[in-house]
């Protein structure tokens, strides 16, 4: 009897052993899949945020080349103003009241031209900004005004 006492007992601690190896076997591993879940989670937010960045780089690039083509395109209208208003002086008169008339709109091509080469959308809008500030309550109406405008002619359309 004492032997199958002892064998019972025997048996009884390797199912204890057993059991603990198992436990700390599935520690083990359930440990090692946590951290490799840690690192895949962290890998995959390190590749997120470069290709953010990356995204960021190039939609500022873009919006660089395609301010620096509306300033030149700016500039080349500028330069186009410039030289209509010296195809006026030499193909209109030059006396008389249409000469005068002809002689005003080709100042007023030339003086916008140069503005354009000089100043840019940059400085048109710094100068729009300037106005504004000296005269804000005209600009307000002046914004009502074209609102209404265009409210009206999108709306019949």
């Amino acid at each position: 009897m004492a032997s199958v006492t002892n064998q019972i007992q025997n048996t009884k601690d390797k199912a204890k052993d057993t059991a603990s190896q198992a436990y700390d076997k599935a520690k083990d591993t359930a440990s090692q899949a946590y951290d490799k879940g840690k690192e895949i989670a962290s890998n995959v937010a390190d590749k997120t945020k470069d290709i953010a960045s990356n995204v960021s780089d190039k939609a500022h690039q873009y919006a660089a080349a395609a301010g620096d083509k509306a300033e030149s395109a700016v500039e080349s209208i500028g330069g186009s103003m410039k030289s209509a208003a010296n195809t006026l002086r030499q193909n209109l008169p030059d006396k008389g009241m249409l000469g005068d008339a002809s002689e005003s709109v080709a100042g007023a091509l030339e003086s916008g031209g140069k503005y354009l080469e000089e100043k840019g959308l940059s400085g048109i809008g710094s100068d729009m900004t300037d106005v504004i500030k000296k005269h804000p309550v005209p600009a307000v109406l002046l914004a009502l005004g074209l609102g209404y405008l265009i409210a009206c002619s999108t709306s019949r359309s």
